[in-house]
């Protein structure tokens, strides 16, 4: 079974043409709560997508769902709707799938799935080291998928590079705890097979080896911030899209010495990006070596 590919935009035009290409879900994002503050001066997408997005592209969607990322479980007051609230505007707005992101307890999954009530499907977002630890718990919730997110999870390790949990083994061990459920899980963002600061292909090999099967087209992929001639941006998603997919029937031939290999190198390539971010090879060995120990208190 090939990838779900997912695409952040809140652009009706942009989604239609993520839709003909084939990506399987349009990501409208409405997480504002604290994401300044945590992923402050770095490079990472803050999107300002509002419930009127949703409304607009749930009507223009028709073979492609609608994911909607809703802020982390909060109470009301001090200007801020509640997360109840919140969940009851994305599902009369249209949504196909709410995602909780930046929980830390099995409690707030809980309260999340009970506010969804089964009415869409519920997809929590691993991306703190107390949601990761507590993964073997959280997936006996009722929830229907779980994403890794690698941004803020590599931010709280104290992590230079997004696919440094990845390279570190961590990736490995929650994808090993949730698969034990039975639920689908993805990870993390690809670019284009032969783009990004790690190849695309390596990390699409990646997702193969610990069984993901879903994945976010990052802004690598097709930044449309950048990109704003809608021809250009159409060529880019059908050529991306059908690279993927031809690359995926590929690996379908492979075996786990391939696998292994493509590990290796994936793990060689995060720690030389990694050291190359204002760490001496020392400093960054002494750092990686106690975020990975931290790693290992969650089992």
């Amino acid at each position: 079974m090939s990838l779900e590919l997912m695409y952040i935009t809140n652009s009706p035009d942009v989604a239609l043409i993520a839709q003909k290409s084939g990506v399987d879900r349009i990501f409208a994002d409405l997480e504002f709560i604290g994401k300044n503050v945590r992923q402050a001066g770095m490079d990472t997408v803050k999107s300002r997508h509002n419930i009127n997005d949703v409304k607009k592209l749930s009507k223009l969607l028709t073979s492609s769902r609608l994911l909607v990322r809703c802020n982390r479980w909060h109470e009301n007051g001090n200007g801020l709707k509640g997360s109840v609230r919140e969940i009851e505007e994305i599902i009369d707005a249209g949504a196909d799938y709410i995602m909780l992101p930046y929980f830390r307890t099995k409690e707030e999954v809980r309260l999340f799935s009970e506010a969804v009530g089964g009415r869409v499907k519920t997809v929590v977002l691993c991306e703190t080291a107390s949601a990761a630890g507590a993964i073997s718990e959280i997936v006996r919730e009722n929830i229907d998928e779980v994403h890794i997110g690698l941004n803020d999870l590599s931010i709280e390790l104290g992590m230079n590079f997004m696919f440094e949990p990845l390279a570190y083994g961590i990736v490995d061990d929650i994808c090993r705890k949730i698969s034990v459920s039975g639920k689908p899980y993805g990870f993390g963002g690809i670019a284009s097979v032969n783009n990004g600061l790690i190849a695309g292909r390596k990390i699409i090999a990646e997702h193969y080896r610990l069984g993901s099967k879903r994945a976010i087209l990052s802004r690598s992929f097709c930044d449309t911030a950048k990109i704003t001639d809608l021809c250009e941006t159409e060529r880019i998603f059908e050529t991306g899209v059908r690279e993927i997919r031809n690359y995926e029937k590929l690996l379908l031939t492979k075996d786990s010495n391939f696998f292994e290999e493509n590990r290796r190198c994936v793990v060689s390539e995060v720690k030389a990006i990694a050291e190359k971010s204002g760490y001496s090879s020392a400093d960054g060995r002494e750092r990686n070596e106690t975020a990975y120990n931290r790693s290992m208190e969650m089992q």
